[in-house]
């Protein structure tokens, strides 16, 4: 049985890899991923055959790891984040049908949520909703339902993909849907770069963050209605009793 491992690489720093997926890729022969992210493992792992594949292309990705698999090559797919979070174990998993020779095994990563929670402070101590504001792959129709019920639900809500050039006004779209059921003033922060050079965060308010440009490497959180900044962070209260 051939093994093909499905890895998380995290933020993009390599101290913010988990051990397990380090490991992973130095006992690889070929690493095979998207070219931004191949590009933030190069140097970390001299020696291994990279192959890559721009944006827009994840099955063709997916089957050239499959066919240097069967040709009994240790392979390893690379996602940033977590493989699971919006990665490419899915898409693997899927595919792997057509390879029954071939066991995937995924293996977690730190994610954009949790890697720009640490930044901020503590956004995400409570019930939380991940939802990605890029309409590639889910219609926008889709995306506001789950925006305006989030909302309504009072979860501190995440957000992925908030802009790009070409939807330059989805994260004010996003904001102005959600205040319908939120308070303007309802604590929101925002991280750039995550784990890679420039790492910048700030907070602000949800009226503040709806005029504030983003970009595909920033991540987006908002508060519920019990988040509160402390000191310049953002700390949602899970609720616990303390003297």
């Amino acid at each position: 049985m051939n093994s093909i491992y499905v890895v998380g690489i995290g933020p993009g720093a390599y101290e913010k890899m988990t051990i397990e997926a380090a490991e992973a890729l130095r006992d690889c022969d070929a690493i095979i991923g998207y070219t931004v992210y191949v590009d933030l493992v190069r140097e970390h792992f001299p020696g291994k055959e990279f192959l890559t594949t721009p944006m827009r292309k994840e099955v063709d990705r997916c089957r050239m790891a499959f066919e240097k698999a069967e040709k009994g090559k240790k392979v390893a797919m690379i996602c940033s984040g977590d493989a699971g979070v919006y990665g490419m174990a899915g898409l693997m998993l899927e595919l792997g049908r057509e390879y029954p020779d071939c066991e995937v095994k995924v293996i977690p990563g730190v994610t954009a949520a949790t890697g720009g929670a640490a930044v901020l402070g503590a956004p995400l101590i409570h019930d939380f909703a991940l939802i990605s504001l890029s309409d590639l792959l889910t219609p926008w129709e889709k995306i506001e339902k789950r925006l305006r019920l989030a909302a309504e639900a009072d979860f501190v809500i995440c957000l992925y993909n908030p802009g790009s050039k070409k939807r330059a006004d989805y994260l004010e779209k996003a904001c102005r849907i959600m205040m319908e059921s939120k308070s303007k003033d309802t604590v929101c922060g925002i991280v750039s770069q995550i784990g890679r050079e420039g790492e910048a965060m700030r907070v602000l308010s949800l009226e503040e963050l709806m005029k504030t440009p983003v970009d595909m490497f920033t991540t987006v959180f908002i508060g519920n209605s019990q988040t509160v900044e402390i000191d310049g962070r953002m700390v949602t209260p899970r609720g616990y009793r303390y003297e």
